[in-house]
């Protein structure tokens, strides 16, 4: 067995999309600090974290983008959302700000050599967070799926998909559409994923990625982990 770490690390002023929250992450209680309890030196090292509910790598929940009173939030999804049998598509070879087809999908799963299945997590690996990491192109030069694409993978009764980028779709119209296809189609997706390069050609996994219990959450980090059988 392998277990392969997918999430970003969360650090101070880590880049997120823009309209978000900032994280801030500050020293609360240093080791300098020692008191004296029950007749015994004591110190405790804590720190201190703001940020929103799509910091890093994270999970929208249906509410983000379904205005329905009856969307669920974060911690109403079934944990079993989170714990699903996954499949990683090489599109490594698409450009920078580019959209991803329908025809891209096909062939990216032809080549896997595995079938999408109903339940599936689908993981999109296209190189976008080795290139920009830390550029500003990471905040607007991602590859993205459109509205066919979107709703393409949808038919498929996926469970969600999951993307290197702080958006699923291209920026403006597109990224809102494949969010509504979310909507519609009743699944979601995973933001912000890194070392997807690690599962191409690996077949079918485990994918492994719980969310924090936010009460009426919009979404929620995740650790977002594969486990591989080998």
């Amino acid at each position: 067995m392998a277990l392969i770490d997918l999430s970003r690390d969360i650090t101070h002023r880590m880049q997120c999309f823009p309209t978000h929250p900032p994280v801030i992450i500050t020293q609360f209680g240093q080791h300098d600090d020692v008191r004296e309890t029950y007749g015994l030196e004591y110190s405790s090292a804590t720190m201190h974290i703001s940020m929103g509910d799509h910091a890093g790598t994270h999970v929208d929940a249906p509410c983000h983008f379904n205005p329905s009173p009856d969307a669920p939030d974060i911690s109403e999804m079934p944990l079993e959302d989170f714990f699903t049998p996954a499949l990683c598509l090489d599109l490594s070879h698409i450009p920078l700000k580019t959209d991803i087809t329908i025809s891209d999908l096909q062939q990216a799963e032809t080549a896997s050599g595995v079938s999408i299945e109903a339940g599936d997590t689908v993981l999109l690996y296209t190189g976008f967070a080795e290139q920009t990491q830390g550029t500003d192109a990471f905040i607007t030069a991602f590859q993205g799926l459109t509205k066919e694409s979107a709703e393409w993978l949808g038919e498929r009764s996926i469970k969600m998909f999951g993307v290197e980028p702080i958006s699923p779709g291209r920026p403006g119209k597109t990224n809102f559409e494949v969010h509504n296809v979310c909507r519609d189609m009743g699944f979601t997706h995973i933001e912000g994923l890194v070392n997807l390069d690690k599962l191409v050609g690996k077949g079918r996994f485990r994918f492994i990625g719980f969310p924090l219990k936010i009460k009426r959450g919009t979404g929620s980090p995740i650790r977002a982990v594969a486990w591989i059988d080998e």
